[in-house]
C-alpha cells in the first residue's frame, strides 16, 4: 500500500512522542480530549450544559482534560502547565500562529466543517493545512501520551481531532479510545469530495467507539466504510475496516431538563428580561438563537419570516421576531460577509415593515449568558430553530425544557437538525422552503392551548429519556467495555 499523508506525517511525529508501555498505581482514569476545554477555577464564566455534563463525568471518575487554551503563541506552540481542582486536572495548550491558521481556520473549519454540514461548494481544501491539522493532532497527542497509564480511558470529542487516535496507536497505546461527533457524518459521495477522506477515514478507524448524533449519520458512515474502504460488517454491528475492529453508536445529546426550568422561573424578573418585556409589550415573541454560522440557515430565516409578514397583514404589529447571533470565527471572511448580510436584510425588512411603535426584527450580534436566555426561552411563544444541517441542536432542547408546561410556547425545528429525530411533535420544516417556514409560524401562533401542551407533554418525555446523564454514561459505558 502507498504511504498517505497521513501516515508521512506520522512518521515525521514518532521520534518525538514517548512510548506508553509503564504500569501505574492509579488506573482507569478518564482522559477527555476536545478543541477547547471548560473552566474549573471559581468566578470564570459558567459552562455550558455540554461541557458541564463532561465536567461531571471527570469528578466522579477523576482525570484530565485536555484542550487548545485559545490563545496564540509567540514562538511555537507549546503546553501550559496543568492545573487541578479536586479530582479534576486541566492542561491547555497554546497554539502557534501558523499552527492556529493551518490546523483551525483552515483544514478544520475552512475544509472540514462545510464538507460535513453538505456544503462542499464552500470547501477550501490545502494540502499545507491538512499536514498543519495532523501537526496538531499529533501535539494533543504527545501532551496524551505523557499522561497517560495503561487502564485510562481516552474520550476525544469532535472533528478538530479525527488523527488523534492514530498518533496514539504510533505512540504505542493500547487504551480504549473514543470519539464522539457533534457535527453530521455526510453521505459518502459529499464525504469523498475532501481530497484526504481515505486518511481520515482510516485514522477514524482507529478508535474503538465512534460516536454520532443520529442513525443516519452512523450509517452514512458505515456505507462509507463499506463502498470504498473494503470494510464489512461484523456481529453486533461493529466494522472491519483498515485491519482493525471498530464499533460505532448512537448517543444524542440531551440537556439538563428540569436544572434549565429552574433557570428560567426565579430569573424572569431579572433587569434584562424586564427590559425586553417593556420594549415588546403586548407582542407575540419568536426568538431564534444561534452562532453566526452559514450551516445555521440565518439568511432564509429571515425571508421566511418576511413571507410570513407578507402572508399575514393582521400579525404585523403584533408579532416580534428576536434573533440572537454572538459572532463566530470572526477572523474568517466568510463568517464576516454572513453578519454583514445579515445585518442588511434585518435593515430591509424592519425599513419595508415598522411602523412607529413596532420593529418587525430585532437582530442582536451579540451573545447572552445561559442565565439569561432561558428566561427568554420561556417568555417565547414560538422557538425558531431552522438549521440547514446540524449534529444535534441543543438550542431546540433547551427551549422546549425552559416553557411553562402549563402554558407551552411551539417548537418550529428543521427537519435537519439531529434534534429532528426525537423532537417529532414540533413543527417540522424544510428550511430551504420559506413559505413552509412562514406556514409554520402561523400554525405555532394560532396553536389551541391542548394541542400546545400535547407536543409539549411528547417532546419532554423524549427530553428525560435521552438527558444529558444519560447521553455520557451510555458513551463511556460502551467504550470501556472490551468486546
Amino acid at each position: 500500500m502507498d504511504e498517505t499523508m497521513f501516515g508521512r506525517a506520522l512518521s515525521e511525529l514518532r521520534g518525538s512522542m514517548p512510548r506508553i508501555t509503564a504500569a501505574s498505581a492509579e488506573s482507569g482514569r478518564l482522559i477527555v480530549v476536545s478543541n477547547r476545554v471548560a473552566p474549573i477555577e471559581e468566578g470564570q464564566p459558567t459552562a455550558g450544559g455540554l461541557a458541564a455534563g463532561v465536567l461531571d463525568a471527570l469528578r466522579e471518575k477523576g482525570g484530565l482534560w485536555i484542550g487548545w487554551s485559545g490563545d496564540i503563541a509567540d514562538g511555537g506552540s507549546r503546553l501550559q502547565p496543568e492545573r487541578q481542582k479536586g479530582r479534576v486536572r486541566l492542561q491547555t495548550l497554546d497554539l502557534a500562529q501558523p499552527d492556529y491558521d493551518a490546523y483551525y481556520r483552515g483544514f478544520a473549519n475552512s475544509a472540514l466543517w462545510p464538507v460535513l454540514h453538505y456544503r462542499s461548494a464552500l470547501a477550501r481544501f490545502s494540502r499545507a493545512d491538512y499536514a498543519g491539522y495532523q501537526r496538531v493532532n499529533g501535539m494533543f497527542a504527545t501532551a496524551v501520551a505523557a499522561k497517560l497509564e495503561p487502564d485510562d480511558v481516552v474520550w476525544v470529542h469532535d472533528y478538530h481531532l479525527f488523527g488523534l487516535a492514530a498518533a496514539l496507536r504510533e505512540a504505542g497505546a493500547s487504551n480504549r479510545l473514543g470519539i464522539f461527533l457533534h457535527t453530521p457524518f455526510p453521505a459518502p459521495a459529499v464525504f469523498m469530495t475532501l481530497p484526504v477522506h481515505s486518511d481520515l477515514a482510516r485514522s477514524l478507524c482507529q478508535y474503538d467507539l465512534i460516536g454520532f448524533q443520529t442513525e443516519p449519520d452512523r450509517r452514512a458512515f458505515e456505507d462509507y466504510i463499506l463502498r470504498e474502504a473494503d470494510g464489512h460488517i461484523m456481529p453486533g454491528r461493529a466494522l472491519m475496516a483498515f485491519g482493525r475492529v471498530v464499533r460505532t453508536g448512537v448517543y444524542p445529546i440531551g440537556v439538563q431538563a428540569e436544572e434549565i426550568r429552574r433557570q428560567a422561573e426565579p430569573l424572569a424578573d431579572c433587569a434584562q428580561m424586564s427590559r425586553l418585556r417593556a420594549s415588546i409589550g403586548a407582542s407575540r415573541l419568536i426568538i431564534s438563537v444561534d452562532r453566526l454560522d452559514y450551516s445555521k440557515g440565518l439568511a432564509e430565516r429571515f425571508l421566511a419570516y418576511e413571507r410570513f409578514l407578507e402572508a399575514n397583514e393582521e400579525r404585523r404589529g403584533s408579532v416580534t421576531f428576536l434573533q440572537i447571533a454572538p459572532p463566530s470565527r470572526s477572523d474568517v471572511e466568510s463568517y464576516r460577509e454572513i453578519r454583514v448580510g445579515l445585518e442588511r436584510e434585518a435593515g430591509r425588512i424592519n425599513g419595508r415593515f415598522s411602523e412607529l411603535d413596532w420593529t418587525p426584527v430585532r437582530y442582536l450580534n451579540k451573545g447572552f449568558a445561559r442565565q439569561t436566555l432561558m428566561p427568554m426561552f420561556a417568555r417565547a411563544d414560538v422557538g425558531l430553530v431552522t438549521p440547514m444541517r446540524d449534529g444535534m441542536n441543543l438550542v431546540a432542547k433547551e427551549y422546549v425544557a425552559a416553557q411553562d408546561p402549563r402554558d407551552p410556547g411551539v417548537l418550529v425545528l428543521s427537519q435537519f437538525a439531529g434534534a429532528a429525530c426525537e423532537l417529532k411533535s414540533a413543527l417540522l420544516v424544510n428550511p430551504h422552503d420559506p413559505d413552509e417556514v412562514a406556514e409554520a409560524l402561523e400554525q405555532a401562533l394560532s396553536m389551541s392551548l391542548d394541542e400546545r401542551r400535547e407536543r409539549h407533554a411528547e417532546m419532554m418525555t423524549a427530553l428525560r429519556r435521552n438527558s444529558l446523564s444519560a447521553w455520557r454514561d451510555r458513551f463511556l459505558a460502551d467504550l470501556g467495555a472490551r468486546r
